[in-house]
């Protein structure tokens, strides 16, 4: 079944292939603040504008991501990096096949992109598991894109077909990219609520290394139950109203994991919450803390990822990352 699952994805891959190789660039309609525009997908969260006020801008999609497209540069569960390869192909084609309604202010990324707010986009591509909800802070993403991720992870779709992280690793930054900071930064994306952690470190990776994240995981059982007990307390129920379920899972859980809550915690929920989760993480009510591995990304300096330089692991479908054959039992 394995087998045949990775012979589908290849040629689907390479009849996807083909079709950039042999057709002129394809053109997709989106509506920009109402205004009809034709845009190139190059992935699937971001797109080149071809006419209008921004013509020849690259456009960054907000609130979601998709995985990377430029090579096998992702793994984790059962996951072989060719297929989550595969996965952001699809992302690209079913961006351009649709017709989507974005609005900007004209804001900016670090990159000199656009910035775009693209909901119908967005939650389409989440519910089919072609991206996961992202916010680059320390805030969850909206609800109807948890709603959609939700959605997709009950129904293994797409990139949640063999394993659902707790954390996608998005970005890899190596020493070796700026020697001057004293500290830098690989972003973990939570894929229960989209809000982002900084894996702060200080190392140098080579060029086709794997880097796989150490997630702490808490007690799920009893995260929920504590979760429920405070749903259910009188004193505390009231300032809860206006928190889902699903970000006071999130709070509690934070708190098992790592000791503290969320930064958009409100001061009235975090005066009420705080000392109950420390008598409870005391109390062992909260469960035990365990480690495993996470999501891997592979590293590759961004001069090095496409064109003829590219590096050599981006010319081929990739090899499972020795953290996670030694987890497999294939070592």
């Amino acid at each position: 079944m394995r087998r045949a699952s990775i012979a589908v994805f290849a040629v689907l891959l390479a009849g996807l292939s083909l079709v950039d190789a042999g057709a002129a660039e394809v053109h997709s309609l989106v509506y920009i603040n109402g205004r009809p525009t034709r845009v190139y997908f190059n992935d699937g969260d971001s797109f080149r504008q071809l006419n209008g006020p921004y013509t020849g801008r690259g456009s960054r999609l907000g609130g979601f991501n998709t995985l990377e497209s430029f090579g096998p540069a992702h793994a984790w569960g059962t996951w072989h990096p060719y297929e989550l390869w595969i996965n952001a192909k699809l992302a690209t084609y079913n961006g351009r096949r649709g017709i989507w309604h974005c609005t900007s202010d004209g804001s900016t990324d670090t990159y000199g992109r656009v910035l775009l707010d693209c909901p119908d986009l967005a939650i389409d591509q989440i519910r089919r598991g072609y991206a996961h909800a992202m916010n680059i802070d320390d805030t969850p993403a909206r609800p109807e894109y948890l709603r959609a991720q939700q959605e997709a992870i009950a129904a293994r779709r797409g990139m949640w077909a063999h394993g659902v992280p707790s954390f996608v690793l998005t970005s890899l930054h190596s020493r070796d990219e700026d020697p001057t900071k004293d500290e830098h930064k690989n972003r973990m994306v939570s894929v229960r609520d989209g809000h982002s952690e900084p894996w702060i470190h200080d190392d140098r990776y080579a060029e086709c290394e794997w880097v796989c994240a150490n997630e702490i995981v808490a007690d799920e059982a009893a995260v929920r139950d504590f979760a429920r007990s405070l749903r259910a307390n009188p004193e505390v129920a009231p300032a809860l109203a206006d928190t889902s379920n699903l970000l006071l899972v999130e709070l509690v859980d934070r708190y098992a994991r790592l000791g503290t809550v969320p930064e958009y915690t409100t001061p009235e929920v975090r005066a009420l919450v705080e000392p109950r989760l420390e008598a409870a993480k005391r109390e062992g009510r909260l469960g035990q803390a365990t480690e495993r591995i996470g999501a891997c990304a592979i590293y590759v300096d961004f001069r090095r990822r496409y064109g003829l330089n590219r590096a050599v692991c981006m010319r081929g479908r990739g090899e499972i990352p020795p953290q996670l054959r030694a987890l497999r039992g294939l070592e």
